[in-house]
């Protein structure tokens, strides 16, 4: 499902930044190959199909270090998607997207907003665990995706989504609206506001807001009034439902 302010290539005048880590291109020592996921989406495919070729996915050089690809969850069919960021550690070992701390939250956050959790499509903008690690063995240190990571995942959003043909798509933080939302949308700015948006599947309402893990990073005595402005924008979302 492409929207107006994100198209499925790499976005006019979008920085292309590269990491430290991953295998080097071919004659392009120390820069990691990302040619992108477009082929491999299989055309036309259902989610089951596309989660399957996803495992095969070397569009960038995630797919490594990562345990596996992590693509979605919920109903194929929902009226509402949720779009995160990337997986985290437990989400890279167990194969399901937002089953941490980040996700225990957020299911708190959607049941106190009104929306059931069974008819809702959960997924990423990015498919695969972005970290560091000092040595094997030790901790994973979560790494947030780079705009190219982005790029390079797209596809798979796009493709996805259109499947799916959700009424609402709800961005939660920076790396989900840079992948689905207007290249000027900024979530300390414009959160919690709907826009209507022209995608592949026509006009779609869409809502950025936090990610929930920017509950848990905030400070003890500030974390109830973020996870509050979640619930309300969640709920906003909800009422576009009808």
């Amino acid at each position: 499902m492409e929207t107006a302010g994100a198209p499925g290539g790499a976005r006019e005048g979008a920085p292309e930044r590269t990491s430290d880590r991953g295998p080097a291109g071919p004659g392009r020592p120390g820069r990691p190959e990302r040619p992108g996921a477009a082929g491999w989406v299989p055309g036309g495919a259902g989610v089951e199909a596309l989660r399957e070729a996803a495992r095969g996915c070397r569009g960038c050089e995630l797919w490594e270090p990562a345990t596996q690809v992590v693509f979605s969850a919920g109903d194929v069919h929902g009226r509402l998607a949720l779009v995160g960021e990337q997986p985290g550690d437990q989400e890279d070992r167990r194969g399901v997207p937002f089953v941490g701390p980040s996700g225990r939250l957020l299911q708190r956050a959607v049941a106190e907003a009104g929306i059931d959790v069974a008819t809702t499509y959960v997924t990423n903008a990015v498919k695969h665990f972005r970290f560091t690690q000092e040595a094997p063995g030790k901790r994973r240190v979560h790494s947030s995706p780079d705009v190219a990571h982005v790029t390079a995942c797209r596809p798979w959003l796009a493709a996805e989504l259109a499947q799916v043909d959700p009424e609402v798509v709800v961005c939660l933080g920076a790396t989900a609206a840079r992948a689905l939302l207007p290249k000027d949308f900024r979530v300390t700015k414009h959160r919690g506001q709907l826009m209507r948006l022209s995608t592949s599947r026509g006009e779609k309402t869409f809502l950025g807001t936090i990610h929930p893990s920017a509950v848990l990073r905030v400070p003890q005595e500030q974390r109830d009034a973020a996870y509050a402005g979640l619930v309300a924008d969640l709920r906003l979302a909800a009422g576009a439902l009808g």
